[in-house]
């Protein structure tokens, strides 16, 4: 069986559609350190000595069976005057205010205590106060890739 051209064409950009839908996946990534442990944690944020976590290799909590981890957090808290924050995984909660993932949710105890929850699950690292490059720029570079190719391919 011998495939024309412009089929080839077709079934290459119809495989790397594929690809990239398969490799964006549907997990979110999270940036994950404490600022008690490493001061780059802290706001402004420093990513460069952390890596990225793919949330869906999370293992289960034993107290939230079922559950797995589909959103980033970071939290922000006070205690006793010192600033500590914690960007993490989040397995339990509501993104943003409302759905709006503009707000964080504010609370204040006894003792001087206050925390801020920023919970967020519309991009990979929304736990990190930059931009992260959106999932299209890598359909786009990988249509312009199969596009590369066929033109390689076609003029053989």
């Amino acid at each position: 069986m011998i495939l024309s051209k412009r089929t080839v064409s077709v079934y290459l950009g119809l495989a790397l559609i594929l690809g990239c839908a398969v490799w964006s996946g549907y997990s979110i990534k999270c940036w994950e350190c404490r600022s008690d442990g490493d001061p780059k944690c802290a706001d402004p944020f420093d990513n460069t000595s952390f890596p990225i976590t793919d949330c869906s290799h999370k293992p289960q909590r034993e107290h939230l069976p079922g559950l797995e981890s589909t959103m980033c957090r970071k939290i922000r808290q006070k205690v006793n005057g010192e600033w500590r924050f914690i960007r993490s995984c989040a397995f339990l909660g509501e993104p943003g205010v409302g759905n709006d993932e503009r707000y964080c949710i504010h609370r204040s105890g006894t003792y001087n205590i206050h925390v801020e929850y920023c919970t967020c699950r519309k991009k990979d690292g929304c736990n990190h106060a930059g931009v992260v490059a959106p999932q299209w720029a890598n359909l786009g570079g990988l249509l312009g890739l199969g596009y590369f190719l066929s033109r390689v391919w076609s003029s053989r």
